[in-house]
């Protein structure tokens, strides 16, 4: 939503402004600009990125839309599905957790937090450490190297998209003054031409400019770094699951566990405890 408001207030006012100056908007239209600009960001970003990339960065576009995902509403969800399996797994023992782990989808336990079961990833994430307490695994301090070294991979090859994104903004400046150049090359050729038509040519050659600088600094950095920051946010969101996963078994309380895994989460999607502790017992009278 606000990159949709963002984008329509850049627009208003750059283009706002131009013309309550008294510019032309007619001048403003270069497609041959535009094609050399774009295109050659286009073909740089295809160079410089493995497939991978490629894929991921193309399936990463509606994220943008979507904005962060994780507030406070949905990490609530999730420390409160912490407790409910940790409970289970106190009372009748981790191998109880063994057919809701198989079969998540089809699992009354994790039916009963719609949200996270709706999140592919992070189910898989977690259901795949749970798998390894019903396997027996008891050293917290080995699941804790793995976990990271997970959470580290995957953060590697999610920033990788946004990183290309921001390698494109980057580079728009100077493909804009490569077009600039061209259309002053142009402008040489017609030097005999009159100054109205001189005047045009000129006009459009320094559109390429405008172009990539506005392109860059206006649009395309800054989707690259709102990406970075949904990254960033589902890290952290991991974060919470692995300190909740470990502190279960070092032997803590349900209570105790979700405690730990709420307190690392940042202060604008963290639960206060009356709030967990409230959903807890919410639970509990189900």
């Amino acid at each position: 939503m606000f990159l949709i408001i963002g984008i329509i207030f850049i627009f208003i006012t750059v283009f706002g402004g131009y013309m309550l100056g008294g510019g032309y908007m007619g001048v403003l239209y270069q497609p041959f600009e535009f094609m050399i600009i774009f295109g050659a960001m286009i073909g740089s970003f295809l160079i410089g990125s493995p497939k991978e990339v490629i894929m991921g960065t193309l399936k990463a576009f509606p994220l943008l839309l979507r904005g962060i995902k994780h507030n406070k509403s949905s990490c609530l969800e999730l420390l409160t599905m912490l407790y409910t399996i940790f409970l289970l797994a106190k009372t009748k023992g981790d191998l109880a957790l063994e057919s809701h782990v198989e079969k998540p989808d089809e699992s009354p336990l994790f039916q009963r937090f719609p949200g996270f079961m709706h999140d592919h990833h992070m189910l898989l994430f977690l259901c795949d450490y749970l798998r390894l307490l019903t396997l027996g695994t008891n050293n917290a301090y080995e699941v804790e190297s793995i976990i990271d070294a997970e959470i580290e991979a995957h953060h590697h090859e999610v920033g990788a998209r946004a990183t290309a994104i921001t390698t494109m903004g980057d580079a728009l400046p100077a493909l804009g003054i490569v077009a600039a150049v061209l259309g002053v090359i142009h402008t040489m050729g017609s030097i005999t031409e009159p100054p109205e038509v001189l005047g045009h040519l000129i006009g459009g050659a320094l559109v390429g400019t405008f172009s990539g600088v506005l392109a860059s600094y206006g649009f395309v950095a800054p989707m690259g770094k709102l990406l970075e920051q949904i990254y960033e946010a589902d890290t952290q969101y991991l974060m919470c699951i692995k300190t909740g996963l470990l502190a279960h078994m070092q032997g803590y309380a349900p209570q105790v566990s979700i405690e730990f895994a709420r307190k690392i989460l940042p202060d604008s999607i963290r639960p206060t405890f009356a709030e967990l502790e409230n959903a807890v017992n919410n639970l509990s009278s189900e």
